[in-house]
């Protein structure tokens, strides 16, 4: 049962059970820029060539952005604690084999199944979390709460990939996952309420299932492909074509059997397809400075590893800040849509003063651009989820957190897979013109910047148009109790 806040020991459960969940998060979210800090060492240790190596990243981002739609309905239909722990077990279980191996085929193998994993306990997190929290503040708070946890894991995943890489060696950034795993297990159990299931006496959609998933990895492989072989080249157009292909025969199959595992409805829920498109065009244009702007710390300023994670420390703890209560408040007394258009042009702003760094700015500068980063971040992602969510019914919450998942994911990969190649191609013409290497290296990260700022300007246009705030649940005033400690 969700929590409500007349009751003092349900709403404290809620915190704790919030807690698990973004501990489950967290974990997920860390290995995602973890595994990037140790991978000159993960080549050196079992041989890898430079082709090979990438399938330790690609292995995991094919599997975990195309199980999560069906993992998201399977949570409406079996019940989302379930579907969550199964996840963060076998996310666990797989990094244990990932830390033990000892060979290319064998850590490959272990990524695939991560991935898997990674993508059936993410899946389900944000429907947790409107399970939990009724109420539009509640929700906010709570949203703010998972956002620092997803902003915040990545700047401690280079921190520790960096310090466990120097101080030990890569094995550990995967061993790492085995206590946080063990520790979300137990608790999970003990402190998350299962939701009322929709059951499967209706059957399962089997064949959607399939179709779905299948599509979706071919299509995240067809991307993340795309910076080797070309966005024009037959690797990429054919199995972006059978991606496309599949998803039209999915669409076909759900619209003509009474058991979807996507019912197409959903997608007329107001707020929950706009809020989906605009978080992808953020998150693309976003992925811009996790990516590139670690490149520019460690390639143009000279960092390591571990003081590009404390670098990046500015941005996190805005977003912690934003997460302590602003945000919730904000949203209370003014809308989530107000405080998305506030908070869009902070991150546009951010994301254009990176576009203009060099290599000997003063860090000063940097700090400036990282902390508007956190600002925008900390402004515009909760009121996405708040407006995203709203309308969806309970019974339908797990496939809509699938969507608005699988929409993050697919996003960051196709907005990092254009940028990466703009940012080459970049590089390389203005080495052929006569310009250093250095200097044209910057030039490419410059542009990398530049888009992404143009694509949330995108994602401002879209909020503009098509995203109205939804009215509220409750009353606010009979919610604007103060947070449980």
């Amino acid at each position: 049962m969700a929590a409500t806040i007349s009751n003092p020991p349900i709403a404290r459960r809620a915190w704790v059970a919030l807690a698990v969940v973004c501990l489950g998060q967290f974990m997920v979210v860390l290995d995602s820029t973890i595994v990037n800090v140790a991978l000159p060492d993960i080549q050196a240790s079992l041989h890898f060539s430079q082709a090979d190596l990438t399938w330790v990243v690609n292995a995991y981002l094919v599997t975990f952005g195309s199980f999560m739609l069906v993992a998201g309905r399977f949570g409406d239909l079996v019940g989302r604690r379930r579907v969550f722990l199964w996840g963060v077990a076998l996310f666990t279980l797989a990094s244990m084999a990932c830390g033990l191996s000892d060979s290319q085929g064998l850590l490959i193998a272990a990524r695939f199944v991560q991935g898997i994993g990674g993508a059936i306990a993410f899946s389900v997190t944000i429907a947790l979390i409107v399970s939990e929290f009724p109420g539009q503040i509640a929700r906010a708070k709570a949203m703010s709460v998972y956002m620092f946890v997803a902003v915040g894991g990545g700047s401690v995943g280079l921190l520790l990939g960096g310090l466990m890489t120097q101080s030990l060696d890569w094995h550990w950034i995967f061993f790492i996952n085995a206590p946080i795993g063990a520790a979300t297990l137990l608790l999970g159990r003990a402190y998350i309420d299962e939701n009322e299931a929709l059951g499967l006496s209706d059957g399962v959609d089997v064949a959607g299932a399939v179709l779905v998933t299948v599509a979706l990895m071919l299509g995240v492989f067809a991307i993340i492909g795309s910076a080797d072989h070309g966005w024009t080249s037959a690797h990429t157009l054919g199995w972006g074509g059978a991606a496309v292909a599949l998803l039209v025969a999915f669409v076909v199959l759900e619209a003509r059997i009474a058991n979807p595992i996507l019912p197409l409805g959903i997608l007329r829920v107001p707020g929950l397809a706009g809020a989906t498109v605009v978080r992808g065009l953020v998150m693309a244009g976003m992925y811009s400075v996790f990516f590139f702007g670690a490149l520019y710390m460690e390639n143009v300023r000279g960092l390591g590893p571990l003081t590009t994670g404390v670098a990046f420390l500015p941005m996190t703890l805005t977003v912690a800040a934003m997460a302590m209560g602003i945000v919730a408040r904000l949203i209370g007394r003014f809308g989530p849509r107000t405080v998305l258009l506030g908070g869009m042009p902070a991150l546009i702003a951010g994301l254009a003063a990176f576009a203009v760094l060099q290599a000997h700015t003063s860090y000063a500068a940097v700090f400036a651009a990282l902390v508007l980063m956190g600002l925008g971040a900390g402004s515009s992602f909760v009121p996405l989820l708040t407006i995203a969510m709203a309308k969806v019914p309970p019974r339908d919450a797990g496939i809509a957190s699938g969507i608005l998942n699988v929409a993050m994911q697919v996003a960051a990969a196709f907005g990092l897979a254009i940028l990466g190649a703009l940012t080459a191609h970049r590089t390389a013409t203005q080495v052929a013109d006569g310009r250093s290497h250095a200097a044209a290296e910057l030039s490419g990260y410059h542009l990398a910047f530049t888009l992404g700022a143009a694509t949330v300007a995108v994602g401002l246009l879209v909020t503009l148009l098509m995203l109205r705030t939804p009215a509220p649940h409750e009353e606010l005033a009979a919610q604007a109790e103060p947070q449980p400690a």
